[in-house]
């Protein structure tokens, strides 16, 4: 069976995104090159920064992507975003929407990352 569990971006500059996603998730990177950057989440999910000029083959023009970190309840996420609040570009403000209560942030390099608690299933 495929198991989806690594996350791969290009980014324009590995070492900026490092920067950017260590400060944001609290881990440092395992891996730690010029061209590439790797982080093992605590879940065992891979994140990958990978310099957009090396990977091969290249990529298409982008396509709409979200990365996105479910939380356990309302307050988790409203605790995710003050923390990250001056950490990332905030392009979604906590909003109720019909799914849960979510944020949106961008990382340097434009790739969304989405917070979000389920909304309470009804009974």
């Amino acid at each position: 069976m495929r198991t989806l569990n690594y996350i791969l971006l290009a980014v324009a500059d590995p070492a900026a995104s490092a920067s950017f996603y260590s400060a944001l998730l609290g881990v440092q990177p395992v891996e730690n090159s010029p061209t590439f950057v790797l982080y093992v989440l605590p879940n065992g999910i891979k994140l990958g920064l990978w310099i957009k000029g090396e990977i091969e083959p290249a990529p298409r023009a982008a396509g709409g992507i979200e990365v996105c970190f479910s939380e356990d309840g309302y307050d988790a996420v409203r605790t995710t975003f003050d923390d990250w609040e001056q950490k990332a570009r905030i392009i979604q403000q906590p909003t109720e929407m019909d799914f849960g209560f979510t944020f949106v942030v961008e990382d340097p390099d434009g790739h969304r990352l989405r917070v979000f608690a389920p909304a309470p299933r009804p009974r």
